[in-house]
C-alpha cells in the first residue's frame, strides 16, 4: 500500500514493496476513524519499507506521482468506498503543495463545474525512496539542506518550504488518517482470515456430519433388515410396558380388560413356544415376569370382586346396579380368576351366593310383611252358593274383620283386568303399607310373584353371563337354587296363607292363570330354574280350587235336601185356589249363572288336563238337582216346566258371550235343557 511508505517508523530497504495483494471477498466498509487504542499487529506481515528519494523538489514531485501509480490495492480501495472526512484535505494536493509542484484541481470542481484534466505523466519515476528512519518532516528538511548544500537553490524551493510549513497541520492530519485506515484494513484482514479459518472448520464439520450420516443410514438399513427378521419373534416373547403398568397400577376399567387380554395372549404364546423350543434364553427370562404379572392381576381382581360383594350388603343398595355396572361389564375378570386360581374363584362364588341369599330373603321378607297389611275381602263359607245371602261379611284385616263392605264372590267384574294388562306394575312396599282400599287375594299374590319372577329372571341371566365360562348349566342351576331357596319358600308360604282360609274360587282360579302367565314369561326369558316353584304353586292352587267347588256342590246338596220331595197340602190348596203361580227364575240361578260364566271366562284357553271341566260338571249336576227338586214344589206340570225353562234360559243367556271349548259345551247343554222344557 503506497500510503504506508509515508509512515514515520519505516526503515530503509532496497527491496521493492509487494506488487500485489489478494483482494478480500468481504464487502468494503466506509471510512472508519482511528480507534481508541492500537490494534494488534497482523501475523505474517513484513514491515513496510520505502526507498523514496528527493534529489530535488521537482524530482520529489515526480517520484511521488510515480509512486502513486504503483499497482497496489490500497489506492483503488481509497478511491472506492473509503471517502475521507469532509474536514480533511485531499492528500495529493497537500503533497503537491508541500513539495513545490503546481496545485492540482480536484477530481470534480463543483464551484465552476469545469471538467477534470488528467495529470501529465512525470518524466521520471522513482522506484524506491529511502527515508533513512526519519519522519516525513525531518526527511524533507534534511533533503532541503542537502539540496541547498549540493545544488543551486531552485526557484521553487523557498516556496515549497513555505507551503510545507503552512500545510504541516493538514499533512499531519493526513498522516493520522492514513494510519487509521491502515489499522482498519488490518482488522478487516484479520476478520477475513478468521472467517476463512471458520469456513474451513465448518467445511470439516460438514464432511464429518456427512460421513456420520452415511454411517447411520447404513446402520438403519441393517437394523431394518434385522427387525424384519427378528421383529415378529421379539413381539411374541415381549409385552408392552403400558400393559404391565395398567395391570399393576391402573384402575379396573375397559383398559384393564384389554390389558388382561394381552396378558392372556402373551401367556399362550410363551407356553406354546416353550413346548416347541427347548432352552431358549428369551423364554426363560420372560417366564418369571409372566408369573409375577399374572399373580398381580389375580390379586387385584380378587380385591375388586370382594369389594363389590361387600357393597351389596350396604343398606338401601340396589344389587342389580352393582351386578350390571361392576360384574357383568367386567365379566372377563372372573374368567381370568377361575383360569389361574380356581379354588379362589370358587370361594368368591360361594361368598357371592351367601350374600345374594341374604339380600333377596331380606328384601322379600319385608315386601311380604308389607303385602300382609293390605285389606282383603273376606270370602268364606258364608259366600257359598247354597248359603243364605242375609249375612254379609266385611274385609278381613289380619285376624280381625273390617266393617261391612259389599263385594260379589260370584262375578269377575274388573278383576279380569289383571290378566288383560300383564304389564301392569306390581305394588311397591310403600304403597302396600299405605293402601286403605280392600282387594281380592289375587292382588298380593300377583304383586309378590311378579316381583319374584323379575328378580329371578335377572339373577339367572346374571349367573349365566358371569359364571357361564366356568360353570355349566347344572352348576348354575345349583347356584341359583342356593340363592333363591329360602325366598321361593317364602313365596309358597304367602300363597298358602292367601288361599287356605278363603272360599273365593274365582280368586284362586285367577291366581292359577297368573301363575301360568308367569310360567310363559319365564319360558320366554329362558329361565328354567324357576319351573319347580311354578309347579309347586300350582300344586297349592288347584287342590284348593277343587275343594272350594266341592264346598259349593255340598252347599247345593244341603239346600236341595232341605226342600220337600212333594208339595204340601197347604201348598196344594193355595195352588188350586190361585190361578197364577210365579215361574220367574230363582235368585240362586242368577248367582250360579254368574259364577259359571266367570269360571268359563277364566278357562277359555283351558286344556284337557285341567280339573276345571270335572269340577264344573259336578257343580252343574248339583244345581240341576236343586232346580228339579225346587220345581216339585209347584203342583201344576205346565208351570213347573215353565219354571225350569226360565231358569235354564237365564243361564244360557248369561253364558252367550262366553268363548272357549268348555263354554260351548255348557251353552249347548243348557240350550238343550231350555228347549226340552219349552212347550
Amino acid at each position: 500500500m503506497w500510503l504506508d511508505r509515508f509512515s514515520a517508523h519505516s526503515t530503509p530497504s532496497a527491496t521493492p514493496p509487494p506488487q500485489g495483494r489478494s483482494y478480500s471477498p468481504a464487502p468494503r466498509r466506509p471510512y472508519l476513524g482511528p480507534g481508541p487504542g492500537p490494534l494488534p499487529p497482523r501475523p505474517g506481515l513484513n514491515p513496510r519499507s520505502s526507498s523514496l528519494s528527493l534529489p530535488s523538489p521537482a524530482s520529489s514531485t515526480t517520484s511521488l506521482q510515480a509512486a502513486s501509480r504503483v499497482p497496489n490495492g490500497a489506492g483503488r480501495r481509497r478511491q472506492g468506498n473509503n471517502v475521507p472526512p469532509a474536514n480533511v484535505p485531499d492528500p495529493l494536493r497537500v503533497l503537491e503543495t508541500i513539495l513545490g509542484g503546481p496545485p492540482r484541481k480536484g477530481i470534480s470542481e463543483k464551484d465552476d463545474g469545469s471538467k477534470d484534466v488528467p495529470p501529465e505523466k512525470p518524466a521520471e519515476l522513482a522506484e524506491d525512496i529511502d527515508f533513512e528512519g526519519l519522519s516525513l518532516a525531518d526527511f524533507v528538511e534534511a533533503e532541503e539542506n542537502k539540496t541547498q548544500q549540493t545544488l543551486p537553490i531552485h526557484t521553487y524551493s523557498a516556496r515549497s518550504v513555505e507551503e510545507f510549513n503552512k500545510e504541516k497541520d493538514k499533512f499531519e492530519d493526513l498522516h493520522r488518517s492514513i494510519l487509521a485506515c491502515d489499522e482498519v484494513l488490518k482488522s478487516v484482514e484479520m476478520y477475513l482470515t478468521n472467517f476463512q479459518s471458520d469456513l474451513g472448520a465448518v467445511s470439516a464439520e460438514i464432511e464429518t456430519l456427512q460421513s456420520r450420516s452415511t454411517t447411520l443410514n447404513t446402520k438403519l438399513e441393517n437394523r431394518k433388515v434385522v427387525e424384519k427378521l427378528l421383529g415378529p419373534a421379539v413381539e411374541d416373547v415381549s409385552i408392552s410396558p403400558a400393559v404391565v403398568r395398567k395391570i399393576s397400577e391402573g384402575p379396573i376399567d375397559d383398559g384393564f380388560i384389554r390389558a388382561l387380554a394381552d396378558l392372556e395372549k402373551w401367556s399362550k404364546t410363551i407356553n406354546t413356544k416353550a413346548k416347541e423350543q427347548i432352552n431358549v434364553k428369551a423364554l426363560e427370562d420372560a417366564k418369571p415376569m409372566l408369573e409375577d404379572l399374572t399373580n398381580k392381576a389375580v390379586e387385584r381382581i380378587r380385591d375388586y370382586i370382594v369389594a363389590q360383594i361387600k357393597a351389596i350388603r350396604s343398606p338401601s343398595i340396589n344389587a342389580q346396579i352393582i351386578q350390571q355396572q361392576a360384574f357383568l361389564k367386567y365379566k372377563d375378570l372372573y374368567s381370568f380368576l377361575a383360569k389361574h386360581q380356581l379354588q379362589l374363584a370358587q370361594e368368591i362364588s360361594q361368598a357371592y351366593v351367601y350374600t345374594m341369599r341374604w339380600y333377596y330373603l331380606n328384601h322379600f321378607t319385608r315386601y311380604q310383611k308389607a303385602l300382609e297389611k293390605i285389606k282383603l275381602h273376606a270370602i268364606d263359607k258364608h259366600d257359598l252358593l247354597g248359603q243364605d245371602d242375609g249375612t254379609k261379611r266385611g274385609p278381613l284385616l289380619g285376624n280381625s274383620r273390617a266393617p261391612l263392605t259389599s263385594h260379589d264372590a260370584f262375578s269377575l267384574g274388573r278383576r279380569m283386568d289383571l290378566l288383560k294388562n300383564p304389564s301392569h306394575a306390581a305394588l311397591t312396599a310403600y304403597v302396600a303399607e299405605e293402601e286403605k282400599t280392600p282387594h281380592y287375594l289375587e292382588v298380593p299374590f300377583r304383586a309378590f310373584n311378579l316381583a319374584l319372577v323379575d328378580n329371578t329372571s335377572f339373577e339367572y341371566t346374571f349367573l349365566t353371563g358371569f359364571f357361564s365360562p366356568v360353570q355349566n348349566y347344572h352348576a348354575i342351576s345349583r347356584t341359583f337354587a342356593s340363592i333363591f331357596e329360602p325366598t321361593l319358600a317364602l313365596g309358597q308360604s304367602l300363597t298358602k296363607q292367601l288361599v287356605d282360609p278363603t272360599t273365593d274360587a274365582l280368586g284362586i282360579l285367577l291366581c292359577v292363570r297368573l301363575n301360568q302367565h308367569f310360567a310363559f314369561e319365564l319360558q320366554r326369558r329362558k329361565v328354567p330354574a324357576v319351573e319347580g316353584y311354578i309347579n309347586a304353586t300350582n300344586m297349592l292352587l288347584w287342590p284348593r280350587f277343587q275343594l272350594i267347588i266341592d264346598q259349593h256342590c255340598e252347599s247345593l246338596r244341603r239346600l236341595a235336601s232341605s226342600l220337600p220331595n212333594r208339595p204340601s197340602a197347604t201348598a196344594s190348596i193355595l195352588n188350586s185356589s190361585s190361578s197364577s203361580q210365579s215361574t220367574a227364575p230363582h235368585p240362586l240361578t242368577q248367582k250360579f249363572a254368574n259364577f259359571l260364566q266367570s269360571i268359563l271366562s277364566l278357562s277359555s284357553e283351558a286344556g284337557d288336563d285341567e280339573p276345571v271341566s270335572n269340577s264344573l260338571g259336578r257343580l252343574r249336576s248339583d244345581f240341576e238337582a236343586y232346580l228339579t227338586r225346587l220345581s216339585k214344589g209347584i203342583g201344576e206340570q205346565r208351570k213347573r216346566e215353565r219354571f225350569l225353562c226360565n231358569n235354564y234360559s237365564l243361564v244360557f243367556t248369561i253364558l252367550t258371550d262366553t268363548d272357549g271349548r268348555l263354554a260351548d259345551e255348557m251353552k249347548k247343554h243348557f240350550e238343550s235343557l231350555r228347549d226340552a222344557f219349552d212347550n
